[in-house]
């Protein structure tokens, strides 16, 4: 245990550890597009914070394309596999809060709806050493915003949902970490998440230090 109680500190990936939804939108536009059809900021905030076949349910209802669901979903890992691949932007302030949990040894792990396909450029890029686990969308029954992925983080690790913070940009994010009893803090992107009794909101990971979360926890 660490110090004042906190067990663990889990990360998001999309849109709180990684700027990816400027590629997200790159991508769906080209998809589709292959479908027929043509996509918009709008028809992306329906998707943020979800599962990859609730995005491809989405279009092929969308475009009424007679695609087959697998074909569709490949496309959309391919195409943000080669971004990641080539780039991994950090969010502000993700890089020197990872730096200091790892320096005061400090447990976490990455909790993410993207398929394991996209999880694994994006440790290379940010470095392995910062997360003592991962746990990918494909890799449990329930996605966001359900709990499974969070009590599946814990449960991995040994630690107790109540005493770990989870950092979450989404609302069905955020919904998943209460849901599992985690102390939640929301970092709002592309949606607005407003304040709500045990939930902390702040506009960047800037704000958020060991101290800061340690208090949460206290």
């Amino acid at each position: 245990m660490t110090r004042e109680g906190l067990q663990a500190v889990l990360f998001d990936m999309d849109g709180l550890l990684i700027e990816s939804e400027s590629g997200w939108l790159e991508v769906e536009s080209e998809v589709m597009a292959w479908l027929g059809g043509t996509w918009t900021p709008e028809n992306q905030e329906k998707l943020v914070g979800g599962s990859l076949y609730v995005a491809v349910d989405y279009m092929l209802e969308l475009t009424g394309s007679p695609a087959a669901r697998d074909e569709v979903a490949a496309r959309l890992l391919d195409g943000m596999f080669e971004r990641l691949s080539t780039c991994v932007p950090l969010m502000p302030g993700a890089k020197d809060l990872l730096a200091e949990l790892r320096g005061a040894g400090v447990t976490t792990a990455l909790v993410s709806s993207s398929h394991r396909r996209l999880i694994e450029p994006v440790l290379d890029a940010v470095g392995r050493e910062h997360f003592a686990l991962s746990v990918a969308g494909d890799e449990v029954a329930r996605t966001k915003p359900d709990p499974e992925p969070y009590l599946t983080a814990a449960a991995r690790l040994g630690v107790d949902p109540g005493r770990c913070v989870v950092l979450e940009d989404s609302p069905n994010g955020v919904a998943a970490a209460e849901a599992a009893g985690c102390v939640t803090v929301a970092v709002p992107g592309v949606l607005p998440i407003p304040p709500a009794p045990g939930r902390t909101v702040v506009a960047s990971l800037r704000e958020v230090t060991l101290e800061r979360l340690s208090a949460l926890v206290r």
